[in-house]
Parts: structure tokens; C-alpha cells; sequence
């Protein structure tokens, strides 16, 4: 296995601009389970590392004391005796630093799995406070990076701490999952021999996380990687569901009642709309587990252009790829160990990858800005619902993009692996939700038809009125 980083640029460049700056240094790094924020750290940082050590998952806490006094013998301090609480590990911690601490070198501390130390009673965060503000916080070229999966824990207790540690964290970075071009350039480097439709296709199963991307085999084709991965009796990413939310939430199955009725609505909830689905107050408790998905990338919050749904009270999508795939798939629990090489171009994949396509579309806004050459142009997007008052038709437009420059691109995705065919029935539904569109916001601008397709439009009739198309190639 390789280990060159791919990707990662602007976190690389951060982190060593961060470890020269001769001055203390206090950094938060968070992102949802498997996105890679251990292995970044321990790349940057290989063999510089002055102090490192990693939270037990549901360990107590003579665990967690355990795993500290381990950490200082691999570091060079063996028979440490087990502190009695935290205020005397960190104290231990501090004289040891001291004597490491020399020259012009930077001193870097890491403590991954942050949350776990945080057990019953352990006080831990107040301890990892006092230790910062009465000793590492004077220290020139001192850095100590802080790490975690449950995102929403991190942002609540270090980010926006406001106890010891309030406007301690001097930097923060949210590891995000890899974007089609990173999971490409991730797959080529391990001699995987698959075009940019079978990556897309990879994406849209288990998105840019890069653990699971490890887990493909270039042996394989990409149908038979699914079936291994999935849907064979005790696969992996079948007990990674479970994995996943019980690493996020102190609670999970709360958390994933909110995923599986966000689920069966592909255009999203409002809280309200949650609430009743589930049969829950909408109370300020939905407010901050709503928060805590969209901190963890699970959902996102948008809001939308509908006078019933207010900018304050907008949706929520669920617009993981794993989870997703997980619910339609996996839920139900198949025993067909080779269902997916058998039901390749199924009416039921064919229906899944449109759906996968477009939420492909909205994590990739920048790469659709791009190709449209308005990248440098301030811009809103959002998703239109409206009403047609003669017909009382429903109308929904999935991508709206707003411009400064008063103009708007109204986008169609559609996903197929030849050129795409617009019919004429399609052009005439297409057409009319833009003249509704305009007629229900009183939108005075210039409206760009756009279509969004894997390989463009098929030529016809009603391909040459699309003024803008973006094809896979853009995305990436």
C-alpha cells in the first residue's frame, strides 16, 4: 500500500505553515468517521511528532489513563504510574514536553479521538483547558492538534467551548470527503484500471471517503467489488452503518429515525415536517441533532425559493452517499450475495443513479461553476417548489444558481452512460417549470437553461435550446 497523500493541498500547506510559526499553536481538526484526519496528521507530521496519542472507543476511564501512560512509553518515558485523574496526567505531560523542548524545533502534540477521553466524571476537557492556559499556551513553537470523529462533540466542547477553552482553538479545519477528481487521482495511484463513469459510479456508493475506497480491489470489476463489499454475508461496509453513527452520537438511534425519514423524502424536510414524520416535538433537542448532521456532512440545510417554507425554516436533504446507499440496498437486508453484478441495469439501479447523480451535482457547486465560467461571480443555490394555479401541478427545480450579475441558471441533471436523449415531452416539462419559475418569484433577470449530463446532450431538436450543458468531464 501507498502512502503518498492525495490530495489535501490546503490542509498540507495549513498544517506546516501552522508548525513554523513560532508561537503556540491550539488546532481543532474534525470530519465524519474514515475521512482520513489520523493518517493526514501522521503524514504531515511523520517522524516529528513529539507526543502522540489516541482515545479508546467506549473505554473507560482507567482505559483512557491506560492509553496515556502507553503513549509516554512509546515516547520515551517507560513505567509511568497510572495518574489519579487528569490534572495530574496533563502535569505529567507538561514536565514531560519540558525536557523534549529545544532549539528552534517545533514541539507537536497530537490527541486523536479526542471525545473518548471525555468520559463519565473524567473532567478531562476542563484538565486539557488548564493544562493549555497555564503552561502550552506560553510556549513559543508549541503546536497541539486536537482530532476527532464526532464532529458535533468537537464543535460543542473545544471549538465553541465556553468554559476553560473559550477562543483557545487557533485554527480549525473540517476534513472533508474527497471530490470526484481526488477519488479518481486516489484510484489511478493504486492501479485501478477504471474510466471516469465507473468512478462516478464508485462515488455514488460510498462518496470520497478514502478508508472505503481502500477497500476496492483493482482486481475486480467494480460490480463484483459492490457484492464483496456489501452485500456478502457479514461484509464489511454492512456493519459500517452501525459503526458509522455510534462513533458520531452519543445516541445514534435518534440520529438515524432522522436519516431514514429525511430518506423517504429525496427533496428534504423541513423540522417541522421531520417532527411529524417522526412524531416528535419540533423543540430547540431537533434544532441542535438537525445541527449536528449538517455538521457532520450527513445532511445539508438549504433553503428554498417557496413562500410557504421560510429562508429560517428551509430543508434539510440527506445527502450522504454510504448511508444512502445503505438504506435503498442494504436495509433489507438481501441475501443474493451477488445482487448487484445480477441487477445491473435494473429499472431499480437505473432509478438509484439518477437520484445518486443529481446529489453527485450539488456536493460538486464549484466544479459546476467553473465549467459554467462564473466561478468568479458571487452566486446563491438553492432548490425551487412551485404550484401551477391552473393545473395544481406540483413544479421542482433541484439546482437553482443564482448571480450577482443577475442571471440564473436553472439545471437539469440526468444521468445515463450514452449521450443523453431530451425528448420533446421532457423539453415542454422543462420549459414550463423555468415559465413558472419566473412567474411565482418575479425573477426580472436572464434565466440559462443548463442541463447537467455524464456525456452530454444527444443531438435533436431540443438539445440546440439548452444554452449550457456540463458533462462528467466538468465535474471532475
Amino acid at each position: 500500500m501507498q502512502n503518498e497523500i492525495i490530495g489535501r493541498k490546503a490542509e498540507i500547506e495549513l498544517l506546516n505553515k501552522y508548525a513554523e510559526s513560532g508561537k503556540a499553536e491550539f488546532v481543532a481538526i474534525y470530519g465524519r468517521r474514515r475521512v482520513g484526519k489520523t493518517f493526514l496528521v501522521n503524514q504531515v507530521f511523520k517522524n516529528r511528532l513529539t507526543f502522540s496519542m489516541t482515545g479508546i472507543l467506549d473505554g473507560d476511564k482507567k482505559a483512557q489513563m491506560h492509553a496515556f501512560t502507553d503513549a509516554l512509553d512509546l515516547y520515551g518515558q517507560p513505567n509511568t504510574p497510572t495518574p489519579k485523574n487528569w490534572y495530574d496526567a496533563f502535569q505529567i505531560l507538561r514536565h514531560f514536553l519540558s525536557e523534549k523542548m529545544s532549539g528552534n524545533s517545533p514541539c507537536i502534540i497530537f490527541i486523536d479521538e479526542l471525545p473518548c477521553f471525555e468520559t463519565r466524571k473524567s473532567d478531562f476537557v476542563n484538565a486539557l483547558g488548564y493544562f493549555w492556559n497555564s503552561w502550552a499556551s506560553l510556549q513559543d513553537n508549541l503546536m497541539l492538534i486536537v482530532c476527532g470523529s464526532a464532529t458535533s462533540w468537537m464543535i460543542k466542547n473545544i471549538i465553541d467551548n465556553h468554559g476553560g477553552l473559550h477562543d483557545r482553538i487557533t485554527h480549525e479545519i473540517h476534513l472533508k470527503e474527497f471530490t470526484l477528481r481526488e477519488t479518481e487521482e486516489y484510484l489511478l495511484s493504486y492501479g485501478f484500471p477504471w474510466d471516469r463513469m465507473m468512478v462516478v459510479q464508485t462515488y455514488m456508493v460510498m462518496g470520497g471517503i478514502p478508508y472505503y475506497l481502500s477497500l476496492l480491489n483493482p482486481a475486480e470489476s467494480l460490480a463484483q467489488n459492490i457484492d464483496r463489499l456489501f452485500f456478502k454475508a457479514n461484509s464489511e461496509m454492512q456493519r459500517e452503518f452501525n459503526r458509522l453513527y455510534k462513533t458520531l452520537f452519543s445516541n445514534p438511534e435518534a440520529y438515524i429515525a432522522i436519516i431514514e425519514a429525511l430518506f423517504e423524502k429525496k427533496c428534504g424536510l423541513t423540522r417541522d415536517g421531520i417532527a411529524e414524520s417522526l412524531g416528535i416535538n419540533a423543540n430547540g433537542y431537533l434544532t441542535q441533532m438537525l445541527q449536528s448532521l449538517v455538521d457532520c456532512g450527513i445532511v445539508r440545510f438549504y433553503r428554498i425559493r417557496n413562500k410557504s417554507v421560510s429562508t429560517r425554516n428551509g430543508l434539510y436533504q440527506l445527502l450522504d452517499f454510504y448511508t444512502l446507499f445503505y438504506l435503498q440496498f442494504l436495509k433489507k437486508q438481501t441475501s443474493n450475495e451477488h445482487f448487484w453484478t445480477q441487477s445491473i441495469n435494473s429499472p431499480t439501479i437505473n432509478s438509484w443513479m439518477g437520484l445518486a447523480f443529481e446529489r453527485i451535482c450539488l456536493t460538486h457547486i464549484s466544479q459546476i461553476k467553473c465549467a459554467l465560467g462564473i466561478d468568479g461571480i458571487k452566486t446563491e443555490y438553492y432548490s425551487w417548489r412551485g404550484t401551477d394555479t391552473e393545473s395544481q401541478r406540483q413544479a421542482q427545480i433541484d439546482l437553482v444558481i443564482e448571480r450577482a450579475d443577475r442571471m440564473i441558471n436553472i439545471c437539469e441533471a440526468k444521468f445515463s452512460e450514452k449521450p443523453y436523449l431530451l425528448s420533446k415531452d421532457e423539453y415542454d416539462k422543462f420549459t414550463n417549470r423555468i415559465a413558472l419559475f419566473k412567474q411565482t418569484t418575479s425573477f426580472a433577470g436572464g434565466v440559462i437553461p443548463t442541463f447537467i449530463t455524464a456525456n452530454g446532450l444527444q443531438r435533436n431538436a431540443y438539445s440546440e435550446h439548452i444554452t449550457a450543458q456540463i458533462t462528467l468531464d466538468d465535474l471532475f
